[in-house]
């Protein structure tokens, strides 16, 4: 079994704290709700997990199984297994998608996969992903639509097979087919054993795959873990109870989340979609 485990992790942005003392384990085999209003450290952790120089990490620890996660550059920890789908995934003129894929599964390889077998395989991954394969051969998610960039994180994800997987807000921009494709390889890469950590405002992709805990962070800080009824509950009233039942109050509160379920936020697009 492979872990995951962050301990005391506190992280600052431009000399500003945002997460502070984050303690958390993942397992492979597991997939986990990451909940809370924006702006409260979701993605920071994400971030920061995966080596990004503006996230600095001031004090804690965090281990891929027996490995120093902070020791490491971001391609270690790349290769270590830890992936990260973006929210915003970034266009990159003048890097052919095709070869930025090649170069990140060979880069793991004793072997290099040849020019036949790597286009097999990719073809395979566009056929899954229902994406037109001439989007391998345009330069990195340049001309890409919203939902086509998610697509394409995804896609990278199966090729790469990481150990963990964190998927920040992987839903957003996708409409109901494409929604319905994500989940649909996110089950199946849960069957491999694949560890989860998924931020989402949609009700609607958890209940399409199997959830072993949901966490909240609020303030960043994790203040709540449970299964199932978190999300349930975070869809009946949104974060106010966060308040009225922990007594904690949230800063930088974010009006429209506490005031929406996750529920209506996925009703909205399902209307949006049926248009």
């Amino acid at each position: 079994m492979d872990i995951l485990k962050i301990s005391n992790l506190h992280v600052s942005v431009e000399n500003k704290e945002i997460l502070k003392n984050v303690t958390l384990t993942l397992k492979s085999n597991e997939t986990v709700a990451f909940l809370g209003p924006n702006g409260h450290g979701k993605s920071t952790l994400l971030q920061a997990l995966m080596g990004n120089p503006r996230y600095q990490i001031t004090k804690g620890e965090v281990y891929l199984n027996e490995e120093n996660l902070l020791a490491m550059s971001v391609d270690q920890r790349a290769k270590a297994g830890l992936f990260l789908g973006m929210q915003y995934p970034s266009e990159v003129s003048g890097v052919v998608n095709a070869d930025f894929l090649r170069a990140a599964l060979n880069v793991r390889r004793e072997k290099p996969l040849s020019l036949f077998e790597f286009y097999t395989l990719l073809n395979q991954s566009y056929q899954k992903m229902k994406m037109p394969f001439e989007l391998a051969n345009r330069f990195l998610n340049e001309g890409f639509s919203g939902g086509e960039k998610k697509r394409n994180e995804i896609l990278q994800m199966t090729l790469l097979n990481p150990k963990f997987v964190m998927l920040d807000e992987i839903d957003s921009g996708l409409d109901i087919d494409a929604m319905n494709i994500v989940a649909e390889v996110i089950k199946e890469e849960q069957a491999k054993g694949r560890g989860f950590l998924i931020v989402s405002h949609y009700a609607r992709l958890y209940n399409m795959i199997h959830l072993n805990k949901a966490i909240v962070m609020v303030n960043g800080k994790v203040v709540v873990e449970g299964g199932q009824e978190i999300i349930k509950k975070i869809d009946e009233t949104g974060y106010e109870w966060i308040k009225t039942e922990l007594g904690i109050e949230i800063e930088k509160e974010d009006t429209s989340m506490n005031e929406i379920s996750l529920g209506f936020c996925a009703a909205k697009d399902i209307a949006r979609d049926d248009k």
